[in-house]
């Protein structure tokens, strides 16, 4: 039953990638696609995400251009970014639809930034979890002497302070981000 620092060094990498996720749609000033990733679209009775009925690109800084594959699926794209709660405004032309970013507020930065620390606290409860199920199985395993659990928890520990570590340098960043006029 001997601990397995691989998949214990993944999990913890999966709680990073998570967290990047969820940080890529949190929008900053900048026009980026991936705030339209949770968008969902009603398309011929079906929900389908966004990007698979539109190409999105970004023509300025603090503008998104969504030109849909199927003129036809037009209003049903403006009507799903009105439903979101991105609140944004979009303007379609008859053939493509316009998303302007609007200027954020100081005020709304702050909001965002205490989402983006909400978030880098779940990835932080994620990846100590992840340690305490190692700790569980070291302490476990009766092959292992003393000295060799305590290498394996220092170990473990090490890798959790290194992840942690990271969680925050993202999280961080993206504060950066956003704090950014």
């Amino acid at each position: 039953m001997a601990i397995d620092f691989n998949q214990t060094k993944e999990k913890m990498q999966k709680a990073q990638d998570a967290l990047q996720r969820e940080l890529a749609e949190i929008r900053t000033g900048r026009a980026n696609p991936r705030i339209l990733d949770r968008v969902q679209v009603e398309y011929y009775g079906a929900m389908v995400p966004l990007n698979q009925v539109a190409s999105i690109s970004v023509p300025e800084a603090r503008m998104l251009l969504l030109t849909p594959f199927d003129k036809n699926a037009l209003d049903a794209i403006v009507q799903a970014i009105n439903m979101s709660d991105l609140g944004l405004n979009p303007a379609s032309d008859g053939n493509i639809v316009r998303l302007a970013i609007p200027q954020m507020t100081e005020e709304r930065r702050k909001e965002l930034a205490k989402d983006v620390k909400a978030e880098a606290e779940k990835s932080k409860v994620a990846i100590r979890n992840v340690r305490r199920d190692a700790m569980d199985t070291i302490k476990k395993d009766k092959d292992l002497t003393e000295d060799e659990a305590r290498d394996h928890e220092d170990k473990i520990q090490k890798l959790t302070d290194e992840n942690i570590k990271s969680i925050d340098e993202i999280a961080a960043q993206k504060e950066a981000d956003l704090m950014k006029i």
